[in-house]
């Protein structure tokens, strides 16, 4: 059940009016802010939050009675000073603290109890928070805009209309708390998160409240009567038990050591056996802690193992309920409460009355307002009494009558199964998994958004530099190619490389094939002036070799007697095809062409570098970007051609 509370100086507001450094770790911090507080004032304000401030308080009961908070319940107050932390304007809106302590599922119900709130109060804007800050947009770290960071996150996020909204920058590069409001009122569709941050908080709370119910752990306990009692009227109470356990110090194990309070039988009390609901948290803090049982407290026989280890978790809750209620009772905390008295000079302290007459009409209207607001709100703030000054309630409930024939006969329900206190790691492993496919997704998400940036910056930079690409290179490192002599491994591309792995001599060998296939042709034309006489070709080449006179003329002549009708067959060739139409032609428009003959001008010379780009360019071009011989064989060059944009370029 909620905790609320109308005063503006309980004991609450020491916590707000700190400075976010002293801030306690183990808190959250929230803030409602309603629109109508932008523009009204006075008495119309403290109206209209004492009315949206019992509104809240039906609508999330529902949510919260089922369930046993670990230190303290979820909490609403209403502030119409500066005296919250949030804010440093007098603006009225209502505040709220939540000590969580080690169960950080009571953080996250708080968080999903404000979205829902949100919700159905679409007229608020919500802040939450604590020591580390806007919490939820560390939630959604991978799907904000980079310049959201701490520094840039004061005053611009909120949750309103079930939805996390964040001011943009663009719009308030510095913006104060009313500035930031009014911008949610009048632009909040400017400021609504991206789907993917609002995905992220939405997975984040989308089991409650059935996750906080799920959190709830049901145990069989054995405890003195006067447990068993206080807890049976007041079951809430067992998580101060429980944190008066786990927070134990010297001083307070004293008083479990005397058990003056909850043992007045000492060992000749009588254990009760009774079911306790308790957070899961709870439940850990109380198993996994070995204590031993003070010398007058009556426990059972080891030997009947059921009822020891019930008798065991149940001597640490009465020990823990001790020791709390010494604790406070030293500590002065009488219970009363918050009296009217108080409650009226709060209200005048800030300006409820406006400076009225006391007895005029309207200050007896606002009068009659207050009351009636202080009386349902002190109904429904009982909890919140019983947690923060329990021991007049302690004491009002031992002080009826009651004993052990109470508890017995009943039917106790068996414990539930703890098996998720051993199998943490699996669920741990879970989140971390997912964890793990978000990062993953975020930096391959990252990369490839880079690469598309660098492509698209060496796309810009290739098209800028088209019309300063040199063609002319390519011809140059093709000539460069082909004139290259490649070794034993096959062709080279042209680098500087280092042949003394091969010792070739290329001119010699080049005279010795040519000698050769000289001697061959002389040979060839002799065999067909022969009159059948038999010779050896062996000895013929033996004679040539050994005729040095004439013999390097008579070569020379042979070869450019050769090239010559070689030449003309090719010519006759071509001129019957329609090869010779598919090259380009130098042109030529001398005074000696035209004097050549006709068929000269046929073969007029071809310009080898220009049909060499071209052919390689519409090569190029027909590969559409895909690997081909073109781009490997320009790659090889070093040559990068510019992107084809234009396939008439």
């Amino acid at each position: 059940m909620a905790k609320l509370e109308s005063e503006t100086s309980s004991s609450s507001s020491a916590f707000f009016s700190q400075t976010p450094s002293r801030l306690p770790d183990d808190h959250v911090f929230f803030s409602i802010f309603p629109d109508a507080s932008l523009s009204a004032a006075g008495s119309e304000s403290s109206a209209a939050l004492q009315s949206l401030h019992l509104e809240i308080i039906d609508f999330v009961s529902p949510f919260t009675s089922p369930y046993i908070w670990q230190h303290e319940p979820f909490s609403l107050s209403i502030a119409l000073s500066s005296s919250c932390v949030c804010t440093d304007t007098a603006m009225p809106h209502l505040h709220g603290k939540l000590k969580y302590g080690d169960n950080l599922e009571d953080e996250w119900f708080a968080v999903f109890l404000l979205f829902r709130i949100s919700a159905a109060f679409p007229s608020n804007s919500i802040r939450v928070w604590d020591t580390d800050g806007e919490f939820l947009l560390i939630e959604a770290a991978f799907h904000l805009p980079r310049w959201l960071n701490p520094e840039t996150s004061r005053n611009r996020v909120f949750i309103r209309g079930g939805e996390l909204h964040i001011v943009p920058r663009s719009r308030l590069p510095d913006p104060s708390l009313v500035a930031s409001l009014r911008f949610l009122v009048e632009r909040s569709h400017e400021s609504r998160a991206s789907d993917s941050v609002q995905t992220a908080l939405k997975n984040r709370i989308s089991d409650y409240p059935d996750r906080a119910w799920r959190n709830m752990h049901r145990v069989r306990v054995r405890v003195p009567v006067s447990v068993a009692q206080v807890l049976k009227h007041e079951p809430f109470l067992i998580s101060l038990a429980v944190e008066g356990f786990y927070d134990r110090d010297v001083d307070s194990m004293k008083h479990a050591a005397k058990m003056e309070k909850f043992l007045s039988k000492r060992r000749e009390e009588e254990l009760v056996l009774v079911i306790v609901k308790m957070s899961r948290a709870m439940y850990a803090q109380l198993v996994q802690q070995k204590f031993q049982a003070p010398s007058c407290y009556p426990m059972p026989s080891i030997t009947d193992r059921d009822a020891y280890i019930e008798a065991e978790l149940g001597m640490k809750i009465a020990c823990g309920m001790e020791m709390m209620y010494q604790q406070r009772k030293k500590e002065g905390e009488d219970g009363k409460g918050i009296s009217w008295s108080k409650y009226k000079d709060n209200l005048e302290k800030n300006g409820y009355f406006e400076g009225l007459l006391c007895g005029s009409k309207e200050y007896k209207r606002l009068m009659e307002n207050a009351e009636e607001y202080y009386q349902k709100s002190s109904s429904v703030s009982r909890i919140r009494d019983i947690m923060s000054a329990p021991v007049r309630r302690i004491d009002e409930i031992l002080a009826l009558p009651y004993s052990e024939d109470d508890f017995k006969g009943q039917e106790v329900p068996v414990s539930d199964s703890d098996s998720w206190l051993y199998d943490g790691g699996d669920e741990l492993n879970s989140v971390l998994q997912e964890r793990q496919k978000e990062m993953e997704f975020y930096n391959s998400k990252k990369e490839r958004k880079q690469k598309a940036k660098e492509k698209q910056e060496a796309g810009s930079s290739s098209e800028s530099n088209v019309n300063n690409f040199d063609l002319g290179d390519i011809s140059k490192s093709m000539e460069q190619f082909i004139k290259k002599v490649s070794s034993y491994k096959g062709a080279e591309v042209p680098e500087n490389r280092d042949f003394k792995e091969v010792n070739l001599d290329v001119d010699r060998f080049m005279k010795d094939m040519e000698s050769i296939l000289g001697s061959q042709g002389r040979q060839e034309q002799a065999d067909d002036d022969s009159d059948g006489t038999e010779g050896s070709s062996m000895d013929m080449d033996f004679d040539d070799l050994g005729d040095d006179s004439g013999g390097e003329e008579s070569n020379e002549d042979e070869k450019e007697t050769f090239m010559e009708s070689y030449s003309g067959a090719m010519n006759v060739e071509l001129k019957n095809s329609t090869l010779e139409k598919s090259f380009e032609h130098v042109n030529q428009h001398s005074s000696k062409q035209n004097e050549e003959s006709s068929s000269d001008a046929d073969f007029t010379p071809i310009d080898a570098d220009f049909n060499l780009v071209k052919n390689l360019l519409e090569s190029y071009s027909s590969q559409q970007g895909l690997p081909g011989p073109a781009s490997n064989l320009l790659g090889l060059m070093g040559l990068q051609l510019p992107k084809d944009s234009n396939d008439k370029q």
